[in-house]
């Protein structure tokens, strides 16, 4: 997997300018310990995930250029070039796969992806996470950092809300996790328990930053209850 190329390192540059825009002008985005992402090497960040804007935002904040995995759906029409031209990663049908390669890429030349570990838009409460994410920090051996979204989405909201002008959004970074393999742990055990870790430690700072913000996340989950 490791042999593709990878987006281009170009498109994430400018993409970041229009999604800092977005974050302080269009939004209220406070911003919180920035400064616990690893200024070179790989990165991962790992982000609560309840609304349509998450992406666009995390990218306008991150300190450094960012490439976000994205569904594919979102790749259509206009906002589909746009997402192709700024370096975006498009998570397909295939189980992901294609994504992981181009993602692992990113990182094997020292650059930063995000995902979203619960994988869907929903509660952002990181009840449930998806190995993806652990399986690109094995390989690449990249750091992962925990964020924490907040205010995208009330309750109420449809997942594909776009908030109105000025709201209030927060968006709190956490100290990096090293994740390893145990020796003598098997490779599926491995993963496991480091995809536990990941998903516990952003949690955790989700429950932090909702008690430091007074921002809650929203209560319900549209995708379930219409699946339901």
């Amino acid at each position: 997997m490791s042999t593709a190329v990878g987006p281009s390192e170009r498109g994430p540059r400018w993409a970041r300018w229009v999604g800092r825009f977005l974050a302080k002008g269009v939004w209220d985005t406070e911003v919180v310990a920035a400064h616990l992402v690893p200024a070179e090497g790989p990165v991962l960040l790992a982000a609560n995930h309840t609304g349509l804007v998450d992406g666009p935002v995390l990218l306008g904040v991150s300190p450094r250029p960012s490439h976000m995995l994205v569904k594919s759906e979102m790749f259509w029409g206009p906002v589909g070039s746009v997402l192709r031209a700024s370096g975006q990663i498009a998570v397909e049908r295939d189980g992901g796969r294609s994504a992981l390669t181009s993602a692992l890429a990113v990182l094997k030349r020292g650059g930063v992806v995000g995902v979203f570990p619960e994988g869907n838009r929903g509660k952002g409460d990181a009840a449930n996470a998806r190995a993806g994410i652990t399986w690109l920090a094995l390989n690449a051996k990249a750091p992962v950092v925990p964020v924490a979204v907040l205010g995208t989405r009330r309750t109420g909201e449809s997942v594909g809300h776009v908030p109105g002008l000025r709201r209030r959004l927060a968006i709190e970074f956490g100290e990096p996790l090293t994740i390893e393999r145990t020796p003598g742990m098997s490779g599926r055990g491995a993963l496991q328990e480091a995809n536990e870790a990941i998903r516990v430690a952003l949690a955790e700072l989700v429950d932090r930053a909702q008690a430091r913000t007074g921002i809650a996340l929203p209560t319900d989950d549209p995708n379930r209850e219409r699946v339901g």
